[in-house]
This record gives structure tokens, C-alpha cells and sequence, in this order.
């Protein structure tokens, strides 16, 4: 979650949309990408080997979406990927952000207006129309946890007067996600923005450490906020996909990472030129 102010506004907000754009232009062979994908997470030692051998098998039997929902390592590995900027994930995982086009062609979406502190939340949101299944979720994380962390439950107001104006993207899974309707999910594409409306502590016997957050989502229509992305895009229009992904890195002072991407990327230049552009970019 990035904290954002309207009156100061905070670059890597912006740097973070232009992140999702970078991303969205980026066409990869989904083949080849998926069997990296497979052979990363054996490598890492940390997923079962039933699950791995059950994507790769089934893979092509469900949607995106359908994998995102599902009680996978899908969910937890994208969005680590998203909230970090982990280029290896990333890289690993770019067929599977695609999940942000098709949330934008599926679009309904809808704002309302709150007076706050904004914030910008940088994993794609997964939520339940149903109270009883999220307070089921948080209820069980807040007594499995560490005595240090907190289980939280986002409440989400949307005007549905503001659709038709709105800027937030996201989309009813319910008929295409995992539980096929069981659980009345809707999912937000990333970097919505949201003012946090007020903060309860729940009343629990088995537990002190869930608490509920009423937050309203706003449409980034801010016109100081606009002018700046739009002078940070220009700037960035003459690099494309993974380029300009790893200089919006540069720009934010993530130099390691921005180097580390590009040593990837050097390994898998197909041209002489694709092999200059990157060594010229690492020195």
C-alpha cells in the first residue's frame, strides 16, 4: 500500500502506474514463458511437486483468472512479484499479468469521494461479496499469526452512480473464477486508489487482533496527478516493454534490481543490437 498526497504528490505513485502500462504492452511467447514458469518453481524448492505437476498438466483446461483464484501458489507468488518489483517473479510470471488486460476489456467499474488519506494498494485485489467468507479468511489468519501482526478485513464502498465516469477497473470472476460462484468475487486491477474512511477494532473471544478497515475507492482523475504521469510517460516513450520497465526501476533508485533485470534480459537477446542496447544500459 503507498501512501499518497495530493498537495505533495508522491512520485513512485506515479512510477508504479506507468509499472502496470509497461507491463500491459508486453507480448512473450505464453508457451514458452509458462515452462520457465514450471521449471522456476521446482527450482525453488518451496511448492509441492503434486501442485507443479497438477498447473502443468491442467494449465491449459482454465483461465487465468481461474488459476488466480485457485488455492495455488499463483495468487501469493503474482502479487509478491507486484508489491516487491521482483524482476525474477515477474519475468517468471509475465503471461500471467495479462490478468490486467483482461480486467480492462471485462470493465465495469465505479468511484466515490472521500476526504482522507489516499493510498494506493499495488496487488491485484481479490474480494468477496460476502461478509461471512472474508471474516472467515481474516478470522483464521489473525489465530494462526505471530503475536506482532494484525488480521484485517477491507470493507469496499463503490458508488455504482459513477460507473459510467469512473477510472477503477475491475471485474465480477464469479462465473469464470476457481469456486464458480461460491464465493461472489470481484477483482481490481492494481493501483487502484482508496481513502480509508474509518478503522474498527472487532470484538472476537478467540482473538484481540482483528480489526475492519472501511475504505472508498476514488478515481484518479486528480489533475496535478494527471499532468505528472503524463510528463513521466513522454519521457519514457522512446523505450518499450522490458525496457522502459527497467528504467522506470532506474528512475525509483532501485539501480540493483534495474541491473538485474537487464542481465536477464541480456541472456535472452535474440539480436546483436538487443545485446548492445543491455551492456549498454548495465555500464
Amino acid at each position: 500500500m503507498i501512501s499518497i498526497s495530493f498537495n505533495g504528490i508522491d512520485p513512485l505513485f506515479m512510477y508504479t502506474q506507468l509499472f502496470k502500462e509497461a507491463l500491459l504492452e508486453i507480448e512473450d511467447d505464453d508457451e514458452k514463458s509458462f515452462k520457465e514458469l514450471v521449471e522456476y518453481c521446482r527450482l525453488q524448492g518451496d511448492i509441492d511437486e503434486k501442485i507443479i505437476d497438477r498447473v502443468k498438466r491442467e494449465y491449459h483446461s482454465h483461465n487465468l483468472i481461474w488459476w488466480y483464484t485457485a488455492p495455488y501458489f499463483v495468487y501469493s507468488m503474482l502479487n509478491s512479484g507486484l508489491q516487491l518489483i521482483d524482476a525474477d517473479i515477474i519475468l517468471k510470471m509475465r503471461f500471467f499479468y495479462s490478468i490486467f488486460t483482461q480486467i480492462y476489456r471485462t470493465l465495469t467499474s465505479g468511484t466515490t469521494i472521500g476526504q482522507d488519506q489516499s493510498y494506493s494498494l499495488s496487488s491485484l485485489l481479490w474480494t468477496s461479496r460476502d461478509r461471512r467468507i472474508s471474516f472467515m479468511y481474516a478470522h483464521s489468519v489473525a489465530i494462526d499469526n505471530d503475536q506482532q501482526s494484525v488480521s484485517i478485513i477491507f470493507v469496499i464502498t463503490i458508488d455504482s452512480s459513477s460507473y459510467v465516469t469512473s477510472s477503477i477497473p475491475f471485474v465480477d470472476v464469479k462465473s469464470v473464477d476457481y469456486y464458480q460462484d461460491a464465493e461472489e468475487e470481484i477483482l481490481f486491477s492494481t493501483h487502484i486508489i482508496c481513502r480509508i474512511n474509518q478503522i474498527i477494532h472487532i470484538e472476537d473471544d478467540a482473538t484481540d487482533k482483528l480489526w475492519q478497515v472501511d475504505i472508498i475507492l476514488v478515481g484518479n482523475d486528480d489533475h496535478d496527478m494527471n499532468i505528472l504521469t503524463s510528463h513521466l510517460r513522454q519521457e519514457l516513450t522512446w523505450r518499450e516493454g522490458w525496457s522502459r520497465f527497467s528504467d522506470i526501476l532506474i528512475r525509483v533508485g532501485d539501480n540493483s534490481k534495474a541491473e538485474h533485470l537487464y542481465n536477464i534480459l541480456l541472456d535472452r537477446a535474440f539480436t546483436q543490437q538487443e545485446r548492445r542496447d543491455n551492456e549498454k544500459q548495465i555500464a
